[in-house]
């Protein structure tokens, strides 16, 4: 059985980790909540103070819905959301204006919103904003004299409110989606530090945390390429960011070879565990080369982190991972069994993802790892 001690210890670990989670999460969503709620205002006092709609409800929803609080593509859902809105609002006052509310009129309306929303785009929000329209018009709002077109105004106000302060108080285009893929290295090297000392000192319980945390990272990745579509966006919507295209392109670039070096790196740690669990036959150079990948793995966050366009930052992550290619020789496993093969395999084509990362081309990548096999044409000499 395992200490109650220290499995107090990995919970109360566990939970730090989780809040400092949450705690990121919250100031990496500051500027889109400061976003949402000067959108929100803005519209209402624009589509009631200005147009003069009395109760414009559908203006500060259709800003916020605009914006959203994840970084994506903004312009596809506020046309969505006009568009839902009004889909909604002409078939609810239609239906409902000629036979009343009930349950099955609800039905009615909700499904011929819906069916007429997704006829016309398939878009995620349009169908469920069109039912929900339709449904606030057949119970809570009923069909009234100009009712229909001043919300359906109210709604276009409150999507151009919300492109309009996004312009106006954009997101760094470059900055999220570097820091995401920053603390993605961070999981995965730390990873690979806890593995080689799992390794080292036989002890499954560190490979299996290790596992764990960057088996955890697949939510960071699905946000980074988020981050990186509304990078876009902001740089087509403000041009103070305009220079910040090339930057976000080599990002952009990164992303697959970064997604592709942690699936690696899960691998790698999945057959450590089965290597020390199976008690197999270890080269100590083996644990060796997986903490040299997790001390190359830092020096690339690092360049994450701060990437400015400067070549020396890149140079120098290639050269820190280059170092470690030269040690990945097929001798660290002669004689070795499977799961040992398998982690040797892993440590190459993490490496070459990562060189990736750094901005050298695959197949560049790859000639610069050790042969694995003699090559036929050289002579071997005495």
């Amino acid at each position: 059985m395992s200490d109650p001690t220290s499995r107090v210890s990995r919970a109360r670990d566990r939970g730090t980790k989780r809040l400092q989670r949450s705690w990121t999460r919250l100031r990496l969503s500051a500027l889109p909540i400061l976003q949402c709620s000067l959108a929100a205002a803005l519209a209402w006092f624009l589509a009631k103070d200005v147009v003069g709609h009395p109760l414009p409800f559908f203006a500060p929803t259709a800003a916020i819905v605009s914006i959203g609080t994840a970084l994506g593509a903004r312009l596809r859902r506020s046309l969505e959301l006009v568009v839902g809105v009004a889909l909604g609002i002409g078939v609810g006052d239609l239906f409902i204006s000629q036979v009343g509310t009930g349950v099955w009129q609800i039905a009615l309306v909700v499904a011929a919103a819906m069916a007429l929303a997704i006829f016309l785009d398939g878009g995620p929000i349009i169908g469920i904003q069109a039912s929900g329209s339709a449904v606030l018009v057949a119970t809570l709002m009923p069909p009234e004299s100009g009712a229909g077109l001043s919300r359906m105004v109210d709604a276009l106000i409150g999507g151009l409110v919300g492109v309009v302060v996004v312009a106006a108080l954009p997101l760094h285009p470059v900055r999220r989606a570097r820091e995401q893929a920053a603390a993605i290295l961070g999981v995965m090297g730390k990873s690979l530090a806890d593995c080689g000392q799992g390794l080292l000192e036989q002890d499954p319980s560190k490979i299996r945390d290790a596992l764990t945390a960057v088996r955890a990272t697949q939510q960071q990745l699905d946000s980074l390429r988020k981050s990186l579509e509304g990078g876009r966006e902001v740089i087509r919507l403000s041009p103070l960011y305009w220079n910040s295209r090339d930057r976000l392109e080599r990002l952009r670039a990164a992303a697959d070879p970064l997604d592709n070096a942690v699936r690696n790196t899960r691998v790698l740690l999945r057959r450590s565990l089965t290597l020390v669990r199976d008690d197999e036959i270890l080269n100590p150079g083996l644990i060796d080369e997986v903490e040299r990948l997790a001390e190359a793995v830092d020096v690339v966050r690092r360049m994450v982190l701060a990437d400015r366009g400067e070549q020396p930052d890149r140079a120098e992550a290639a050269r820190a991972l280059r170092s470690v290619a030269k040690q990945a020789r097929p001798e660290l496993v002669a004689g070795s069994g499977l799961s040992s093969h398998v982690v040797f395999a892993q440590i190459r084509s993490t490496l070459v993802d990562l060189m990736q990362v750094c901005g050298v081309q695959r197949i560049s990548a790859m000639a610069l790892l050790p042969p694995t096999v003699p090559n036929p044409y050289v002579t071997p000499q005495n």
